[in-house]
C-alpha cells in the first residue's frame, strides 16, 4: 500500500489536520519565529501523531531556544513508531541544555532507522554535542545518519566526546558527519576518530572537518583511522581551511585510506 504525503507549509493548517491519520508528513515552517514550540502548538500536535512513520520537520531560523527543543523533543518521543525523520533546526538559539534533552528525546524513537538531523550554526557546546550522540546512541536499529553540526563550538572535547559516544553505533552502514567551523584541532580528531575501525558495517563514509585547526598532524592521524575501515566502499573527506600542506599530506592521507580493498570510491577535498 502507497502511503499518502501531506505537504504542510502553514503551521494552522497541520493543527487543524486529521492528527491521528498522519503517516508521512512534510513540514516546512523555516523562517515563521515559531519560538516556543509549546506555545505555538505544534509539539502538542505532534504528541497525537501517534502513527507517525515518516516525518520531514523544517524548523530552521526560528529562533527556537533551548527551552523551545526540550518541548519539541518530547513531542517527537511521543511518535514512536517513527523509522525516518529528517529535522532541520539549523539557525537557531540551541545550546547545551537543547542539544542533550534532544538526544535524550530521540532514544526513546528506538525504531529510527533513518535520522537526518541538522543544528547547523546553534550555539551548541563541547557537553552538549557529547550528550547529544550518547542519546543518539541508543537508536540501535539506525542505520542511516546524517549529523550536521556546523559552526557551533564544540572544540576538541566535544569532537573527542562525539567520538566516544559514535563507536556505539554498530548498526550503522551510511555516516555523514559535518562539524565544520568547530574550533576542532588534532586532539579532537584523534578522539573524533579513534573507533573507527569498529564500524564494521560502514560502507558509506562522508567526513566534513574544513575550517577547524587540524594541521598536518591531525590529517595523518585522520588518514591512520580511516585506514582501519575496511568495509568502507566509498569515502568523502573535506578538510579545506586547516592549515595543512596540501600535496603533502594529500598524497599519504591517499595513500592509508587506498589500502582498504573494498573502496570503490575516494574523494578528498584540501582546498
Amino acid at each position: 500500500m502507497i502511503q499518502q504525503i501531506k505537504y504542510y507549509k502553514k503551521l494552522q493548517d497541520f493543527l487543524n489536520s486529521s492528527l491521528y491519520s498522519h503517516q508521512v508528513v512534510h513540514i516546512t515552517l523555516g523562517g515563521n519565529q515559531i519560538g516556543s514550540i509549546g506555545d505555538s502548538g505544534l509539539g502538542s500536535a505532534l504528541v497525537n501523531c501517534t502513527n507517525l512513520l515518516n516525518l520531514t520537520l523544517r524548523l530552521n531560523y526560528n529562533q527556537i531556544n533551548n527551552e523551545g527543543v526540550s518541548g519539541l523533543g518530547y513531542a517527537l518521543a511521543k511518535c514512536t513508531n517513527l523509522s525516518n525523520l529528517i529535522l532541520d533546526l539549523g539557525y537557531n538559539q540551541i545550546g547545551q541544555s537543547g542539544a542533550s534533552s534532544l538526544g535524550s528525546a530521540l532514544a526513546i524513537c528506538v525504531n529510527l532507522s533513518n535520522l537526518k538531523l541538522s543544528l547547523s550554526c546553534n550555539e551548541i557546546d563541547a557537553v552538549g554535542a557529547s550528550r547529544l550522540g550518547s542519546g543518539l546512541a541508543n537508536c540501535t536499529n539506525l542505520s542511516n545518519l546524517t549529523l550536521n553540526l556546523d559552526y557551533n563550538y564544540i572544540g576538541d572535547e566535544g569532537a573527542s566526546g562525539l567520538g566516544l559516544a559514535l563507536t556505539k553505533y554498530i548498526n550503522l552502514s551510511n555516516l555523514t558527519l559535518n562539524l565544520e567551523g568547530n574550533q576542532i584541532g588534532v586532539i579532537g580528531v584523534s578522539g573524533l576518530v579513534f573507533g573507527l575501525e569498529n564500524y564494521t558495517n560502514l560502507s558509506n563514509f562522508t567526513l566534513i572537518l574544513s575550517d577547524n585547526q587540524i594541521g598536518d598532524e591531525g590529517t595523518l592521524r585522520l588518514g591512520s583511522a580511516l585506514a582501519n575501515c575496511t568495509n568502507l566502499q566509498k569515502l568523502t573527506i573535506i578538510i579545506d581551511q586547516n592549515k595543512i600542506n596540501q600535496q603533502q599530506q594529500q598524497l599519504k592521507v591517499k595513500s592509508k585510506c587506498l589500502k582498504s580493498k573494498r573502496l570503490v570510491v575516494f574523494e578528498i577535498n584540501f582546498q
